[in-house]
């Protein structure tokens, strides 16, 4: 079903270019026909419907002949985080079972090293290299298949593993269905503004579902030709939209903070930029309000999902200006809820638990039923998301945190991201993560890693003031430390579990 999107759009656009990847161009009729080489290729090698493969790699075309090539060989995909240890890719291939393993030239060190750990893989493979023309591990393996009919897959049948981001512990592996994906393709295709004519820089890792699933599967069936960064630099990426004019581009709200940061950022280098999306955490205003004045001639357009869903709201640029601070409205099909405890809908105003429903949401997490009941627990495909918001009268929905992150002190929730949002009005304040910390009075209390942008000054009791001249008092964080650098998952977030664990060494955490 998935493999039908590329075999579409080759139809439609055969001699169109599909992917530019470095030096090297693939039309649409390249990669479809690509894509069907590689299926075989895994059937000769006894890779069949429902086996799973790992794919360890930078952004490039090869991944994208792998997961159509896979999606049209009923064979599950699961791309792994291009930032990963030796270690992580042995637990996760061995979770699912992965029988080969496919992966970027540079990462071939942790692909050995990881091989003898895997009880279940036969295969590794190297992929070519960007902007070769062919003749390298990956097209010999192409080379290997010889056309034979292969049985469709189901729309139900299971499409691809992703593995959640690890912000708290061993990361999650995530199943999804054709359907599925193809629902968050359809939706991307109603919602993000996007026609034959614009032209995406692909420059969120292919590895994350918002990077693969969001954007560039999409891309893939609107029929946009696809600039492919293979990993994040602002400075390349401002290169890339100047040279290809690219109109359009999907970031997480770190990478848009560092291209309007980059010494080489100038407004007029990405004057063919119509469309800005950004997803994968929440935007603080400031940072947005920045952006927008800097790029006014782009359209901003935030969705709101999980490697679960897929997009669930989306906040479009003709909304209102007022519901900046959202992230927007129900999604096109898609079904959300603001539940309290007893799965009851909240009123107006209300903070609760954000939920879903629809073709859009996972199956299952893999070898995982505990976690699977906790998020589907209550029966009726609602799924529960670990997030908190509230929905307003207009019917815009409002992310305040992770249920995980929400700092219970004393009586009172104290939501991290209303104290974020008043440390980036700071001018010196460049990033910061709230969290909380044991006290014993209260239980815990909010505090604040802070890095400073380049040049600026300030003293942690001059932002502890700054923020009780915004916000409630009891919020202020009780102490603040400057950094130099806050630590990050693989896709760019603020991992708050690894800066929030020594505070609570020894102790335990009621949330």
């Amino acid at each position: 079903m998935i493999g039908e999107i590329l075999r579409l759009s080759a139809a439609r656009f055969p001699d169109k270019t599909a992917l530019i990847d470095g030096a090297r161009r693939t039309t649409y009729a390249e990669l479809d026909a690509r894509a069907n080489r590689f299926a075989a290729a895994l059937a000769a090698h006894g890779i069949v419907k429902g086996a799973r493969i790992g794919v360890l790699a930078a952004n490039c075309g090869d991944v994208a002949t792998i997961f159509y090539g896979a999606a049209r060989a009923g064979v599950i995909m699961a791309p792994l985080s291009t930032r990963t240890t030796a270690g992580d890719v042995a637990y996760m291939l061995n979770k699912i079972g992965a029988e080969a393993l496919f992966h970027s030239g540079d990462l071939g060190a942790i692909a050995s090293a990881a091989r003898g750990a895997i009880a279940s893989l036969r295969h590794v493979v190297a992929l070519d290299d960007r902007g070769e023309a062919g003749g390298g591990a990956f097209d010999a393996f192409l080379a290997s298949g010889a056309a034979a009919p292969i049985p469709p897959p189901s729309p139900d049948d299971p499409l691809a593993i992703t593995f959640t981001g690890g912000t708290t512990g061993r990361p999650k592996a995530v199943v999804v269905t054709h359907r599925a994906r193809y629902a968050t393709a359809v939706t991307g295709g109603v919602e993000f503004g996007l026609d034959e004519r614009d032209v995406a820089l692909v420059a969120t890792p292919l590895f994350h579902a918002a990077g693969l699933f969001v954007w560039f599967q999409t891309a893939v069936m609107l029929g946009l030709t696809c600039v492919i960064l293979p990993r994040w630099d602002p400075s390349t990426a401002i290169a890339l939209i100047e040279r290809h004019g690219c109109t359009a581009t999907l970031l997480v709200p770190t990478q848009l903070g560092d291209l309007i940061a980059d010494p080489g950022f100038a407004p007029e280098r990405l004057a063919s930029l119509r469309h800005m999306h950004y997803a994968g955490s929440p935007m603080a205003l400031a940072v947005l309000d920045r952006a927008q004045a800097l790029l006014p001639h782009v359209g901003f357009t935030e969705n709101y999902g999980q490697s679960e869903t897929g997009p669930m709201t989306v906040r479009r640029p003709f909304h209102p200006h007022d519901k900046r601070g959202s992230v927007g409205r129900p999604a096109h099909n898609v079904e959300t809820r603001v539940l309290d405890t007893a799965g009851r809908e909240c009123a107006v105003g209300v903070v609760g638990e954000i939920a879903t429903r629809g073709p859009h949401v996972f199956s299952y997490y893999w070898d995982d039923p505990d976690e699977t009941r906790q998020s589907l627990r209550t029966g009726d495909g609602w799924l529960w998301t670990g997030d908190l918001g509230f929905r307003d009268a207009d019917g815009f929905l409002h992310l305040v945190d992770r249920v995980k992150d929400m700092i219970v002190s004393g009586a009172e929730n104290i939501y991290p991201a209303e104290v974020e949002n008043a440390l980036y009005l700071h001018p010196a304040v460049g990033e910061c993560a709230v969290f909380g910390v044991p006290d014993d009075r209260w239980g815990e209390v909010p505090a604040a890693h802070v890095v400073l942008k380049p040049g600026a000054n300030a003293s942690e009791a001059e932002l502890i003031a700054f923020v009780e001249g915004q916000i409630a008092r009891y919020k202020r964080p009780r102490f603040v430390r400057i950094v130099e650098v806050l630590p990050r998952t693989a896709v760019g977030k603020i991992q708050k579990s690894a800066i929030r664990e020594p505070y609570w060494a020894g102790r335990t955490r009621r949330i």
